[in-house]
């Protein structure tokens, strides 16, 4: 076991010196969930709790606890945050929390992001407990860090004990890697301004709806049980992160949408739709055009059995979604991806300029839809039939008939 940091030779408390260690980009995120009842996740979703503007209320508290850090944990540097972004997605009875803090300089950002993720949550937990006292927030967690002499750690690593992970294994913790956020952005998107969306609708949006396999299920007695069954659902290191088969992760690439500065209008419905197929969906999650390559790398990070992404799939300069892809596959899929392009050029004639691929990185299906309304429409007529043999041939089942 490696000798702590924060304890000096003579077993006292210290803050670490860090003014010898080189300025570099740092990244960290960090999850968690609020277990709650089916009923107090409609009224957060619907924004008809009696404490209105609750996610983005918590948002604020989670980006605020983050810049604080350094004032609530005794030994953490003052850092300058360049950035900090909080999301939420939901399950039938689950709010689920995710930060990503950035900055440059001598030290990591693993607190701050681990910091948002709490007090978002504790903000989640004071907005609905006149609904319901009992809700639990657990899972807190860090999934992935970059920056400094290590480079890139995620949870897969630490949790098993690989070469180069910065912590040993620990008892009861989840041995697979989760999966991480991305950015996706849209060609042709008649996107709105921000002011014309609600924040939640905006950004946070995901899919509701019990998993049809009763071994995803999480029971809602009390508090206690439901935060008993998440952690044993979380442990079972089933493939497709967060301990589920079908995982999905919804990307979003859009600039303007990151900025805060345009409206996403197709994440929102494929997480909807992706719940309604049973899917455990994380998203939708935004990046930048300029940043999906990162965006695609977390989001494969946890090795969810599919990631759908929307925008930056036609020919302006800045749409980089295919690129980006096709660097990631191991085997492309190239009839899916023509016949969303067919379908949609069938009645709309620029359908024909997205240039959206499909395929295989690794286990986990791929696919870019335009980031229009109509392509996400498209994307999902074209998929429906398709995605329960395409994932149980992946994943080496399914009959080839």
């Amino acid at each position: 076991m490696s000798e702590l940091s924060h304890v000096d030779q003579e077993g006292r408390a210290r803050m670490v010196d860090v003014s010898a260690k080189a300025d570099t980009a740092r990244i960290a995120v960090a999850a968690g969930e609020l277990h709650t009842t089916a009923a107090v996740v409609a009224l957060v979703r619907a924004d008809d709790m009696p404490k209105a503007d609750v996610l983005t209320t918590a948002r604020l508290a989670g980006i605020n606890g983050a810049k604080k850090t350094s004032e609530l944990i005794p030994l953490c540097h003052q850092l300058a945050l360049s950035s900090v972004n909080v999301s939420f997605g939901f399950t039938a009875d689950t709010i689920t929390i995710e930060a990503v803090a950035k900055t440059k300089g001598p030290t990591g950002v693993e607190m701050e992001a681990l910091t948002a993720v709490a007090v978002a949550g504790l903000t989640l937990h004071d907005m609905i407990k006149a609904v319901d006292p009992a809700a639990t927030l657990n899972g807190v967690r860090l999934l992935t860090k970059d920056g400094g002499k290590r480079g890139h750690w995620e949870r897969s690593a630490a949790t098993s004990g690989e070469p180069g992970s910065d912590v040993a294994p620990r008892s009861g913790e989840d041995t697979q890697p989760h999966d991480a956020g991305a950015d996706s952005g849209g060609t042709g998107d008649p996107e709105a301004p921000a002011g014309q969306a609600d924040e939640q609708t905006r950004r946070h949006s995901a899919a509701s709806g019990a998993h049809p396999d009763p071994k995803h299920a999480v029971a809602r007695t009390d508090s206690d049980t439901v935060a008993q069954n998440a952690s044993s659902t979380a442990t079972q290191g089933e493939p497709g992160g967060f301990g589920a088969r079908r995982a999905a992760v919804v990307l979003v690439a859009s600039t303007g949408t990151a900025a805060g500065t345009r409206v996403d209008t197709t994440g929102p419905v494929l997480a909807e739709w992706l719940g309604g197929l049973g899917f455990s969906v994380r998203g939708p999650l935004v990046y930048a055009d300029a940043d999906i390559a990162f965006g695609l790398a977390e989001a494969l990070a946890g090795e969810p059995a599919l990631v759908i992404s929307t925008g930056g799939t036609g020919a302006s300069p800045t749409d980089g979604t295919p690129e980006a892809t096709l660097a990631v596959l191991n085997r492309e899929l190239p009839g899916v991806a023509e016949s969303i392009r067919q379908r949609g050029t069938a009645k709309f004639p620029l359908a024909a300029l997205s240039r959206g691929v499909a395929g295989l990185a690794g286990r986990t299906v791929v696919v870019n839809l335009p980031g229009s309304p109509g392509g996400v429409k498209d994307g999902i007529a074209v998929l429906e039939p398709l995605l329960d043999h395409l994932l149980a041939q992946v994943a080496g089942g399914g009959n080839h008939e």
